[in-house]
């Protein structure tokens, strides 16, 4: 089944952290709220990374029909780290031991692999962007810190022709979500099976 461009995004990003950073992190997947959660809970799995579709921020029309908008979306990649020994210096910037990390090496590892790629889909490459903290705090004593790095990519969406409905053309087409929900839908449009243009009439007939 044909998975929605924000999920094939996701799913992508995902995919190529977890190979790319290969034993820096205890997790790589898509969030969950985790980090709403009881921090207490989460800090056993840090090292850890989490993606999440952050919205779309901007739609332009690309053709002077309307029919088709280029349309920019963010995904975050949040970054958390813990350290059990020395303060949390090292659980920043990284320390000796090979399971200090550190948020500063991870956010460059995460922005390395992710920056102007274009994941195989059908969008422009990933433009990195703006960095913020989470937050900086102990639980139970130990130092933990997150970021949430953000990456924006655009792509191309048609839009419906004025006044139709979405006509699924089988069950891999994206707008079969309609069907399936008994949603109003069209039969879709004949194929085109010649173009009828009266020849021109001779001279003397």
């Amino acid at each position: 089944m044909a998975e929605i461009i924000y999920t094939r995004i996701e799913r992508a990003i995902v995919a190529r952290l977890r190979e790319g950073l290969g034993k820096m992190v205890r997790a790589c997947d898509s969030y969950g709220g985790e980090l709403d959660d009881d921090l207490g809970n989460v800090i056993t799995l840090l090292p850890a990374v989490w993606v999440t579709f952050g919205g779309i921020n901007d739609t332009k029309p690309v053709s002077t029909a309307r029919q088709k908008y280029r349309v920019s979306g963010t995904w975050v990649v949040m970054i958390g780290e813990k350290t059990n020994v020395r303060g949390n210096q090292p659980g920043r910037q990284g320390g000796p031991m090979i399971t200090e990390v550190g948020t500063y090496p991870l956010l460059y590892a995460v922005r390395r692999l992710l920056s102007g790629q274009d994941l195989g889909i059908e969008i422009d490459q990933l433009r990195p962007g703006r960095v913020r903290t989470l937050f900086n705090t102990r639980v139970s004593q130990t130092p933990m810190t997150a970021f949430a790095a953000e990456f924006r990519a655009d792509w191309i969406e048609a839009a419906l022709d004025n006044g139709r409905w979405p006509a699924p053309e089988g069950i891999d087409d994206l707008d079969a979500l309609f069907a399936r929900h008994a949603g109003r839908t069209d039969t879709p449009y004949p194929d085109v099976s010649g173009i009828n243009i009266p020849l021109p009439t001779q001279v003397g007939d």
